[in-house]
């Protein structure tokens, strides 16, 4: 199997037509045959009744003068009870039928013999008619050696015909592989040319709706996607780039303006401490940006547990009203819940949110928890009265109207962590309120009870 695996496609698909062919053939030539010699057997047993039964009817002085006048292909002899020879075709060397194997009185019989004809130098296949009707027996026979001919002359024009016809079959086998493998070859031929600089090119795909033209839909799809992933990598990769580059300038222009001249401690302190923010901003962007990569390749680990989302709520907010120059952020009143999950994605989700609302929102945000039987809403809301579109969840995506001015990870990452949940985000605009919910698959069928 090993060695036929390796044989080309093309080459075994016109041996096995060759296999099938020649099977058909051998069976066709075996029914034929068989057909062709009952055929031919029954014809001479035919005649052989026929003459038989016209000698059977003469009068016993005609029937030995009708025995001794036989010749050619056919003989016969008159046999009385003990197995004398009465009457005998010319040239036949020995008795036709032995006594025991005659017929009963007034019945004939029709069977196979050899005996030695006078033409021939050894025993020949013969079939022999013998019926009694009254103390003699008649016995009447003809040489087969017509219908072996026959047989024989149609075994080799089988044999000979066959193998043209096997070899016209193979042949044609051949060039029917070639023309429907004709297409297989054009597409190879065209998914050699694609490369990253022409990814947007695609197979030929063949005129007939078949199974070939089926493969090549399905790899036209897988292109399209592979294409998508391969603009959006290149996509991502710019804007990366362009978000890391600047933090970094703000960095670089900190230090050059630090070491331009001779700085007091106070200002020396003041440049240290905006520098820091930058490499916390720097910090937070890699880290989202590995998050996000993770997340692409299915690697995002989730370490699950049961999370208060109460307790995570009131922990966001408190962490975001520290100071004087932030907005108010609040949680409404609400039973506490509890759902198996990743307590740190999920402070990620809530603080992501939040930290959006705040910068491109307008008025307090408020943290709510919309619990059912099946799932928990966690919502945050302000006072901007926009929906957030799709679009701003897509990576580096700017905002519109209310929201303009943000570019970032924030709320891809967002989505990418509730989908690993199996929850989804979605916005709304609720009496004049703009409201992000992020929908959680419950984890326990009852809410916590309150402290």
């Amino acid at each position: 199997m090993r060695r036929w695996a390796q044989v080309p496609l093309r080459l075994r698909v016109a041996l096995a037509f060759a296999a099938t062919t020649a099977l058909a053939l051998a069976a066709l030539g075996v029914y034929l045959e068989v057909r062709v010699s009952d055929l031919l057997e029954d014809q001479a047993t035919t005649a052989l009744t026929t003459r038989a039964d016209a000698v059977s009817a003469l009068a016993p002085a005609e029937q030995a003068e009708a025995v001794r006048a036989l010749e050619g292909e056919w003989f016969g002899q008159v046999l009385d009870e003990s197995g004398t020879v009465v009457a005998t075709s010319a040239g036949l060397r020995s008795q036709l039928l032995d006594p025991a194997a005659y017929p009963e009185r007034g019945e004939a019989d029709t069977t196979e013999a050899e005996v030695w004809l006078p033409s021939e130098d050894e025993r020949s296949d013969v079939l022999l008619r013998a019926s009694r009707s009254g103390a003699d027996t008649l016995v009447v026979g003809m040489a087969t050696e017509d219908v072996a001919e026959v047989l024989e002359g149609l075994r080799t024009q089988l044999v000979v015909g066959g193998l043209l016809a096997l070899l016209l079959a193979s042949g044609l086998g051949y060039a029917v592989a070639g023309a429907a493998l004709r297409p297989v070859e054009l597409m190879r031929r065209r998914a050699e040319t694609i490369s990253a600089r022409s990814s947007s090119d695609r197979l030929p795909l063949p005129g007939v709706h078949d199974e070939l033209h089926r493969l090549g839909s399905t790899l036209n799809a897988m292109l399209d996607r592979l294409d998508t992933a391969l603009h959006q990598q290149r996509q991502f990769v710019a804007e990366a780039g362009h978000e890391l580059r600047t933090p970094l300038a703000l960095l670089r222009t900190e230090l050059d303006l630090a070491g331009s001249r001779p700085r007091s401690a106070e200002e020396l302190a003041a440049f240290l401490a905006s520098a820091s923010e930058e490499v916390d901003r720097l910090s937070a962007l890699v880290d989202h940006l590995l998050l996000l990569a993770q997340a692409d390749d299915a690697r995002l680990d989730l370490a699950r547990a049961p999370v208060d989302l109460r307790e995570l709520l009131e922990r966001v907010a408190a962490r975001f009203s520290r100071g004087d120059d932030v907005r108010e952020v609040t949680v409404a009143a609400g039973p506490r819940v509890e759902v198996v999950a990743d307590g740190a994605r999920l402070d990620q989700v809530v603080s992501n949110l939040v930290d959006n609302a705040l910068r491109h929102g307008q008025g307090t945000v408020s943290l709510g928890l919309v619990a059912t039987a099946d799932h928990v809403d966690v919502e945050v809301a302000d006072e901007g009265g926009v929906v957030l579109g799709e679009e701003l969840f897509d990576r580096f995506r700017r905002g519109g109207q209310a929201r303009e001015g943000g570019r970032g990870l924030g709320l891809s990452l967002v989505r990418s962590i509730v989908g690993e949940h199996g929850g989804t985000v979605s916005s709304e605009v609720r009496e004049g309120r703009t409201v992000v919910g992020v929908r959680l698959p419950r984890g326990h069928p009852s809410p916590v009870p309150d402290a």
